[in-house]
Order: C-alpha cells, then sequence, then structure tokens
C-alpha cells in the first residue's frame, strides 16, 4: 500500500467521519425533544438523562474521529 493510497484513505475516513457527525448533530438538535422522549421511553431513561447522553455521544465521537482519522491524514500529508 502506498503513502498516497493511505493518505486518500484517511482522507475520505475523515469526510464520512464529519459528515455523520454533522448529521447526527443536526438531527439531535431539531429532533430533541421527540428523540429524548423516544430514547428515554425505550431505555427507561429520564429525558434530561437521554440529552446528557447525547452530548457524551457526539463528543466523543468527534474526540474519535479527529484522531483516528484526521490525525493519521495530516500526518501522511506533511511526510
Amino acid at each position: 500500500m502506498t503513502q498516497e493510497t493511505l493518505t486518500a484513505f484517511f482522507g475520505w475516513m475523515t469526510v464520512l467521519n464529519l459528515g455523520f457527525l454533522t448529521l447526527s448533530t443536526l438531527m439531535i438538535v431539531a429532533l430533541r425533544d421527540w428523540m429524548a422522549g423516544f430514547h428515554g421511553r425505550m431505555f427507561d431513561m429520564d429525558p434530561s438523562e437521554v440529552r446528557k447522553a447525547y452530548f457524551r455521544y457526539l463528543a466523543h465521537y468527534k474526540v474519535l474521529t479527529f484522531i483516528f482519522c484526521l490525525m493519521p491524514w495530516l500526518a501522511l500529508k506533511l511526510v
């Protein structure tokens, strides 16, 4: 596998993950009350706890995307 192939792989992986993160964020913001009620009933949680879980999910997903997608792509671009 060449450096160009790896760079393209990590670049597209970054784009896809950031797109999914953006879509998830927009869905959570736009449908906040409905989703919190739905998942609260599904998992027997209070809607305020569900909203906190959404925030943790988005924060963890963003950090993992930066560490495992964006940083390797940047490192390969700098080499």
